[in-house]
């Protein structure tokens, strides 16, 4: 146990940082260990208040928490109410990472084990040792951002005791959904996300277009080695899922050559498709992909639901994007997933237990959850996620079509949630 001296972020944020030293596999106790890190922010002016917790249950898998630059959005919200605390998930961030090179020295065995070592009940034993070591014990509320509906589903099933309250954002999985069956219903929301990009922006349907021949015909490199090929330029596609992403991927192909015919590749856009498309920064978010949905084997649910789709195919025009999916031949073409690759494969073609959801525990909860549900959800089926709000006991959905994956980060998301749960729970800001 261990933490910092307060620190600013900006004017009006006090943060300390905290660290839970937790076993690597938590079936051994007495085991490798682990640290998981942790920042606690709260309001400049209540500082020295005795405000309730509010943990932050990150986005993922293998998601670090936020770095907040202030006071808008969902931070703004909870600092409001709470003192705020923000994990790294184990693997993560500033908890003791994980790199491709570690897991690239390992037999796949090994590799895979300790991969699942990384999935939603391992994260919320660690968030149980941080509230127990740090906190005392004291129950404390979460608000869960995409995967983090998927910990907070976990967290119901497996200590309900510990939360007073759970906000939901865009992430109430599909209690038995495999992946197969999640491909087949978001694979056609892609479909028509890159319809909508391409009404949006008509003019760069052709450019992309020559952009993906150039790709096919010659050997681009990125910076770090790796080819840029026609599927990985595809992958940029994970962005439709989120509000700016049309812009963000429009402004990369508003520079994509750098000749007047359009024949030669920038280097600008060239670089910037790498890093876009590299998973330097979030291996762990390619590596379980698919093994968050449960025991597995998913055996690459995605590849074949896109085998099925000749629409997504490399030389089809216009070239479609794919979305938040994950393939086998990332782990051979991207540097920063090379040293995984034998692990994620073991992972996708065999059975590792874990025991996710407990319907009955979740059909009796009692713990009031607010979910909001975003109806053209890109990453998360609005439909399987309604499902789950009509199973889990005390739980309601706020249905909307205003806002994409990432809509916690708009004003007034997070401010209803938090206040519909007050609402709930008959009291005010302060009880905890």
């Amino acid at each position: 146990m261990s933490s910092s001296p307060e620190y600013w972020i900006g004017t009006d944020i006090v943060a300390r940082d905290v660290w839970t030293t937790v076993p690597l596999d938590w079936s051994d106790p007495d085991g490798e260990t682990i640290r998981v890190f942790a920042r606690e922010l709260v309001a400049a002016e209540k500082r020295n208040e005795d405000l309730p917790l509010l943990v932050h249950l990150q986005g993922g898998p293998g998601g670090k928490g936020s770095r907040p630059l202030g006071r808008s959005g969902w931070v703004g919200a909870a600092l409001d109410r709470f003192r705020l605390v923000i994990p790294d998930q184990r693997g993560t961030g500033r908890s003791t990472p994980v790199s491709g090179a570690e897991f690239g020295a390992m037999p796949a065995d090994e590799a895979a084990r300790r991969l699942a070592l990384h999935r939603a009940d391992s994260i919320v034993r660690d968030l149980e040792a941080v509230r127990k070591t740090h906190y005392e014990g004291r129950q404390w509320w979460t608000i869960g951002q995409s995967y983090g509906g998927f910990l907070t589903l976990h967290y119901l099933s497996a200590a309900p005791e510990a939360i007073i309250g759970s906000a939901v954002t865009g992430g109430l999985a599909g209690l038995d959904a495999d992946p197969a069956e999640v491909y087949r219903r978001t694979f056609p929301r892609v479909v028509e996300k890159n319809r909508a990009f391409r009404e949006r922006v008509p003019h760069v349907a052709e450019r992309i277009s020559r952009a993906a021949e150039v790709l096919a015909s010659e050997d681009v490199r990125l910076a770090d080695g790796d080819r840029l090929t026609v599927r990985r330029l595809q992958t940029l596609g994970f962005e439709f899922g989120v509000a700016p992403g049309f812009d963000r991927v429009h402004w990369l192909f508003d520079e994509a050559f750098a000749d007047a015919a359009e024949t030669r590749l920038s280097d600008t856009f060239v670089e910037a498709v790498g890093a876009a498309t590299g998973f330097a920064g979030q291996p762990l978010y390619a590596a379980l992909q698919e093994a968050i949905y449960g025991p597995g084997p998913s055996a690459w649910a995605a590849q074949r639901e896109r085998d099925r789709r000749p629409e997504f195919a490399e030389s089809s025009r216009p070239l479609l994007f794919t979305g938040e999916m994950v393939f086998p031949w990332m782990f051979e073409e991207i540097r920063s997933l090379h040293g995984f690759r034998a692990g994620v494969e073991r992972l996708a073609e065999g059975e590792w237990p874990i025991a996710l959801y407990d319907a009955e525990r979740l059909a009796a909860n009692e713990v009031p959850v607010e979910a909001a549900v975003y109806f053209d959800d890109m990453y998360v089926d609005a439909q399987l996620s309604l499902d789950t709000a009509a199973r889990v006991g005390s739980a309601n959905a706020w249905v909307t079509n205003e806002y994409e994956h990432d809509g916690v980060h708009h004003d007034g998301v997070a401010e209803r949630l938090f206040s519909a749960l007050e609402r709930r729970l008959g009291g005010t800001r302060s009880s905890r």
